[in-house]
C-alpha cells in the first residue's frame, strides 16, 4: 500500500503508519484525548495510544490476525492535527457493526471484497470519535482524514472503507463529504442524577423494581464476595482468573477469542488506572468476572466470564455492579457492549450507533445506499417501540425520551 500522501490544497500532510511505535504518545494524545492533557481520564479510553499500543504489543492485532495497521496521522506545518485508527482487514470479524452480507453479495457477483479498510477500534462496539482532531481544527482534520483513507482506498483498488462506531457528528459530517450513513442500536444506562441504585430503582416500575431485586438477591447468594478492582488493587492473579474467563467466553462466541494473553500483561502495567475489574470469588478463588473501561464520563462493559454458573450473577456482575460504580463515581452513561435485548428490563434503553462507508463500485454503492435507507427506517421504528416497553414509570419514561 500506499504509505504517504500530501493534500497541497490545505498543506497537510498525511502518514500512513504501520505501528504506533512511529509516532510519540503525546503526538497522538494531542488528537485522541487533549482533555486529559493536564490530568485526568480521557472522554474515550479505547483511542488513546496506550490501549491501541497494547493490542499492537500483544500481537492481538498485527500480521496473522486480519487487523494490519495502517494508522492516520495528519499534520499541519509539522504538528499533527489528527489521527485515526486505521486498519486493512482481511475479513469482517471483531467489528459489531457486520457487513458479511455485503462481502458475500460483492463476490457473488465476482468483485474481490477483502481486503477493506476499517477506521475503527478493534473488538470494541463502543462509540466515540473515529477521526481523532486536535481542538480547532475539526472540519479540516476530518475532511483531510476521510480523503486520505479513500485515497488509499482507490489508489490500491480496495472495495471500501468503513468507520464504525463513530458519533453523531461525525456521521452527519461525513454524509456532507458523500459516505453513506448506516445506523444501529445498543443499550445504553443513563444516569439521571441518582444518589444511589435505590433511587435508581424508585425511577422503575413496581413490577421492574421487584425484578431488579430479586435478581441481586439472588446473585449475592452465589456463596462468595464480589469485588470490584481498579489500579494497584488489581493483581497478576486476577488477569490469570480473567484470562480464563475470557477464553471460555470467546470459544462459545466468536470461536477464538481476539485478545491475546499479553494483552492482559501489558493492560496489567499500561491500562490498570483506566479498568474496572468485577471479581466474583468463592472461598478466596474468582469464579466470574466482567471487564470495564472507565472513561472520562462513561463506564464501558467489554468482556464476561465465569468458570461456573450461578443464577443471576451475570447480570449483577455486568449490570448492576457498572450501576453502581456509575452512580458512585458521578459517570454519566453505562454502555453495556453490543446486542442484548434483555438489557432492556434492567434499565439499559436504546439509543442510535453510527457507521460511515465507502464504496468503490459505483452499482454496489447505490445498492447499499437504498438498503440503508430502509434499514435506518426499522432501526429508528425499532427504538420507538423498544422505549415505549422500557422499565421507568411513565413519568420517568418522559425523562428519558
Amino acid at each position: 500500500m500506499a504509505d504517504a500522501a500530501r493534500m497541497n490544497e490545505t498543506q497537510v500532510e498525511i502518514e500512513v503508519l504501520s505501528s504506533l511505535s512511529q509516532v510519540a504518545a503525546a503526538e497522538w494524545d494531542a488528537c485522541a484525548c487533549p482533555e486529559a492533557a493536564e490530568g485526568g481520564r480521557p472522554e474515550d479510553p479505547f483511542t488513546t495510544h496506550r490501549f491501541l499500543k497494547a493490542l499492537e504489543d500483544s500481537g492481538s492485532v498485527g500480521p496473522g490476525t486480519g487487523w494490519e495497521p495502517r494508522y492516520l496521522l495528519a499534520r499541519k506545518a509539522g504538528t499533527p492535527i489528527a489521527a485515526a485508527p486505521l486498519y486493512a482487514k482481511g475479513h469482517s470479524q471483531g467489528e459489531y457493526i457486520f457487513d458479511h452480507n455485503w462481502a458475500h453479495a460483492y463476490e457473488r457477483a465476482g468483485g474481490r471484497y477483502y481486503p477493506k479498510l476499517q477506521i475503527a477500534v478493534p473488538f470494541t462496539p463502543a462509540t466515540g470519535r473515529r477521526f481523532l482532531v486536535r481542538p480547532g481544527h475539526e472540519a479540516l482534520g476530518q475532511a483531510a482524514l476521510v480523503e486520505a483513507a479513500v485515497r488509499l482506498a482507490a489508489e490500491n483498488r480496495l472495495s471500501s472503507v468503513h468507520v464504525t462506531f463513530c458519533t453523531g457528528d461525525e456521521a452527519a459530517a461525513g454524509v456532507e463529504m458523500g459516505l453513506l450513513h448506516r445506523v444501529s442500536q445498543q443499550f445504553h444506562w443513563e444516569n439521571a442524577g441518582y444518589p444511589d441504585f435505590d433511587a435508581f430503582l424508585a425511577s422503575l416500575s413496581s413490577r421492574k423494581r421487584k425484578n431488579i431485586r430479586k435478581e441481586r438477591a439472588t446473585a449475592q447468594a452465589f456463596g462468595g464476595t464480589i469485588r470490584q478492582l481498579t489500579g494497584d488493587a488489581i493483581e497478576p492473579a486476577h488477569w490469570d482468573a480473567f484470562w480464563h474467563f475470557y477464553q471460555d467466553t470467546g470459544a462459545r462466541k466468536w470461536g477464538t477469542p481476539y485478545l491475546t494473553r499479553a494483552f492482559f500483561d501489558i493492560a496489567h502495567e499500561t491500562l490498570a488506572d483506566d479498568i474496572l475489574l468485577v471479581m466474583a470469588e468463592q472461598g478466596g478463588s474468582p469464579v466470574a468476572g466482567a471487564l470495564n473501561m472507565i472513561g472520562r464520563r462513561r463506564l464501558y462493559g467489554r468482556y464476561w466470564g465465569c468458570t461456573e454458573d450461578y443464577p443471576c450473577l451475570h447480570f449483577e456482575c455486568c449490570y448492576y455492579q457498572a450501576i453502581d460504580y456509575a452512580i458512585d463515581h458521578g459517570l454519566e452513561t453505562v454502555e453495556a457492549g453490543a446486542q442484548g435485548s434483555h438489557k432492556l428490563a434492567r434499565g439499559y434503553l436504546p439509543v442510535p450507533t453510527h457507521s460511515l462507508h465507502w464504496v468503490a463500485d459505483d452499482g454496489f454503492r447505490e445498492a447499499i445506499a437504498q438498503y440503508l435507507r430502509a434499514e435506518r427506517a426499522a432501526v429508528d421504528e425499532e427504538i420507538e417501540v423498544l422505549t415505549a416497553y422500557g422499565p421507568f414509570r411513565k413519568t420517568d419514561m418522559e425523562d428519558h425520551t
